[in-house]
Formats: structure tokens, sequence, C-alpha cells
């Protein structure tokens, strides 16, 4: 089987880079296009597989390919692409905001109706790090081998759940863009240490294994955060008076103003 990539940024490298750790490809089984050519000389020499400059040769070559361009270039590479398509080919989409119906009818060009074996999934950073978590839904021609193929794939980098498709603007706000609060929040803990005289580098080191540790307790414990947070919390404590301070700068809710404003701008890309 090959696997292709139209994009070799940085998702793209975290896929092969799973895929390539747990075994599911081997480097020759993989075949990649950039931009230029230096980039796909650079990705050629660190994963040891095939690059090109030309769409259309991974797509002559590939047997499940991954669309990995970001969304605002969905149009030209699909029109480029899809008179050579082949219909078994299982097509991979980790563009934010772009439906199995609009990513449908950029196959179609116009045309009748082109089937078209998709699934659309949405990664997020941590996957370079192979702790990732993707949100994925198919299409109904994705048969059941094919979707636990795609769900095996996904799982080389991290956590993979399936999802409804009217969840995946969620799963984008929730788990793709959320990492980049998670490393202000590291960022904010790690500066209150530096005002109280820890040096940077420490500061930094204790905040990231707090929050690695607390999230790696919330998945493996089953507890709701919330009761966890209480577990913390001693009666008169110092833990308590922390949590009204953040209360009281309303974290909460504007956490939550920003998974929602992130799930607006997604509706519109």
């Amino acid at each position: 089987m090959k696997l292709g990539f139209i994009g070799l940024g940085s998702m793209a490298s975290a896929i092969i880079g799973g895929i390539l750790k747990e075994g599911i490809a081997a480097p020759e089984d993989i075949i990649g296009s950039a931009k230029t050519r230096e980039s796909a000389e650079k990705k050629a020499k660190e994963f040891n597989i095939e690059t090109c400059t030309d769409n259309r040769e991974v797509v002559r070559q590939a047997d499940v390919l991954v669309l990995a361009v970001k969304p605002q270039f969905f149009p030209e590479v699909i029109a480029e692409i899809r008179d050579i398509l082949r219909e078994d080919t299982l097509v991979i989409s980790v563009a934010a905001g772009k439906t199995i119906k609009y990513i449908e009818e950029q196959f179609a060009g116009g045309g009748e109706a082109k089937r078209v074996k998709l699934v659309r999934c949405m990664p997020n950073t941590p996957a370079l790090v192979l702790a990732g978590c993707t949100g994925f839904c198919v299409n109904e021609q994705v048969d059941r081998p094919e979707k636990e193929f795609a769900e095996r794939l996904f799982s080389s980098f991290g956590k993979a759940i399936e999802v409804p498709e009217r969840l995946m603007d969620t799963v984008g706000s929730v788990s793709g863009s959320s990492p980049a609060f998670v490393f202000m929040f590291i960022e904010a803990l790690a500066d209150g240490a530096v005002a109280e005289g820890m040096p940077r580098k420490q500061a930094i080191e204790f905040a990231a294994q707090a929050v690695c540790g607390s999230a790696k307790l919330v998945l493996e414990s089953g507890k709701h955060p919330g009761e966890l947070k209480d577990m913390v919390c001693s009666p008169g404590g110092t833990t308590i008076q922390g949590v009204r301070t953040l209360e009281k700068g309303g974290m909460r809710g504007t956490v939550m103003d920003a998974v929602i404003a992130c799930v607006e701008k997604t509706r519109k890309l």
C-alpha cells in the first residue's frame, strides 16, 4: 500500500513520523510533495521517503492520499488532481472547516458527483511528540476496513476518536486550537514562579510537567476535572486561594469564550 502526502508541513511530518514509528508503513511506501524542491529534499532526508514537487505524481502512486495543505489551497489543489484520482483511493483531509460535502463538491468540479472515499480528520500539534488527539469522521463510500485503517493511522501519533461530522468544528477548537491556550497557561504559571525568584528554565519545567501530569490524571483516573480540583483544595489552604483569584478573573468563562470564538471562525473558513 502506497501512502501519498500532498503537503509536507508540520502536521504531515507528525503523521509520517507516527506511521514509521508504529510500522504501519515503511519509508519506501511513502511519497510526498512540497511546494519547493528545498522543502521536498529536506523531508526526503528526514524520513528517507520519496518526495517531489508534483502533486499529480503523488496521486498517481497513492492508494491512500493525505491532503495536508491549508484550507485556502484546497480548491486549487483538488482542481489539479481530481481528473486522475482513482475511485479506490482513500482520501484523508486534515483541513479545518472544510466539510465532507464541500470536498466532494470540489472533486466533482461542478459536474456530476464523483465517488470519493473520504475521511475528514483534525489532528493537533502534540502529534509532533506522538501525543496528539485526532477527531475524525468518514463518508458513506468508506468501508469498515478502510475506516479501521484510518483510525490505526491516527492512533500511531496519539489518540483517535470518531465523532459525528457536526462536531468536527468543535474538535478543531477544543483539541486543535487549545494547545495554544495551554501553552499560554504554562507560560503564565512559569511567569508567576519567575516573579517569586525561580529561574525561567526551571519554572517552565515545573509548570509543563504539572500540566502534563494533571492531564494524565484526568484521562487515567476517569474522575471529573472538578472532583480532581477539589482533591487539591484543602479547606483554608493555599490552593483554594489561587482558585479564588482565577475565578475573580473570569478564567473559566474566558476559556469557554475562546473555544466558542474558534468554532465560529472555523465555520467561516
